[in-house]
Parts: structure tokens; sequence; C-alpha cells
């Protein structure tokens, strides 16, 4: 499965787009690891620098910046793959935890 295929990436507004609503800002995309409980929510992207803007959770819950590439090259055991969820339904900010 292609992570952020073109017709998804143009959904997601450019970078500093939404910063005047915060935690109110919908995430558009999720990926997820299917090994772990780390998850990205994504609400902004910049198609050229190819970097998110939204909510990582891991070990903590993050507001910030999180790379395409970066989720590309994780791999987890026998060769797992960072997933996007093709269910998700957008929802603010706030609401990802």
């Amino acid at each position: 499965m292609e992570l952020l295929p073109p017709e998804v990436a143009a959904t997601l507004p450019p970078l500093y787009s939404q910063e005047e609503r915060g935690d109110e800002a919908l995430a558009l995309v999720k990926f997820f690891t299917p090994w772990t409980n780390w998850t990205w929510y994504a609400s902004e992207y910049d198609p050229e620098e190819r970097i998110f803007f939204g909510v990582v959770v891991g070990h903590e819950r993050e507001l910030g910046n999180f790379s395409l590439d970066e989720l590309q090259a994780i791999r987890g055991p026998g060769g797992l793959a960072i997933e996007r969820d093709l269910y998700w339904m957008p929802r603010p900010l706030k609401e990802c935890r």
C-alpha cells in the first residue's frame, strides 16, 4: 500500500495554514504501526519537504512535525511497515489520543 497517494496528499492543507486553530485543526490522515501502539495523525503537509504537522502518540502525546520519508523507512518485526488507516474519519487533533 502506498503510504500517501497523491489523492490523499491533496486533501491535506499546507503547513502552518491552521496554526490559529490549534487542537481544533482536523487530523485528516492517520498512520500507525501494526506491531506497537505508535500513531501519527496528520493535519497539514508540505509536499516539497515531505513533512507533516500533527499529533504523534507513542510514549507520550506530542504536537509537532514528522517526516513521510522517516515513516516510510521504519520497519518492524518481519519487515512490517507503517500503514495508513483506510477507515479513518477526520476529527480534531484534541481527540487524537
